[in-house]
């Protein structure tokens, strides 16, 4: 299977994430269909290159989160952070999203497990179609 990396830096989140992770109707689906109960919260990541991320987002096999009434549509790519960690990319479709950040969810919390700050560079790695 074909992979791609994305870089970028760790940034501070609205915390809006946490509240979509804790729903227990998001958590059923990405156990479904990522294979992992997701830990409270996702870690942001503004991106190097915007552009190799938008690229690489098309080619990727996307799931899609569906949601209960009130609640906006989502879409997760299983992904590996730093090599190794199984995570996914998840991003909301709302009409504001920035084309430069991804939110990162994984089984633990990728902030503490690799003491990161705000303006740590880390690796994502994304497979392909």
């Amino acid at each position: 299977m074909k992979t791609s990396h994305i870089k970028g830096k760790v940034i501070s989140g609205s915390g809006e994430g946490a509240k979509f992770t804790e729903l227990p109707w998001v958590k059923e689906q990405i156990v479904e269909e990522v294979g992992f109960t997701p830990y409270l919260g996702t870690l942001n990541v503004k991106v190097t290159e915007p552009s190799l991320l938008k690229r690489l987002l098309e080619n990727a096999k996307w799931i899609e989160i569906s949601p209960v009434n009130g609640f906006c549509r989502g879409k997760i790519v299983k992904a590996h952070f730093m090599d190794n960690l199984e995570c996914a990319i998840i991003i909301p479709e709302v009409g504001n999203y920035p084309e430069d950040v991804i939110e990162l969810i994984a089984p633990i919390n990728l902030r503490k497990k690799f003491k990161l700050r705000d303006g740590d560079t880390v690796e994502v790695k994304i497979p392909l179609q």
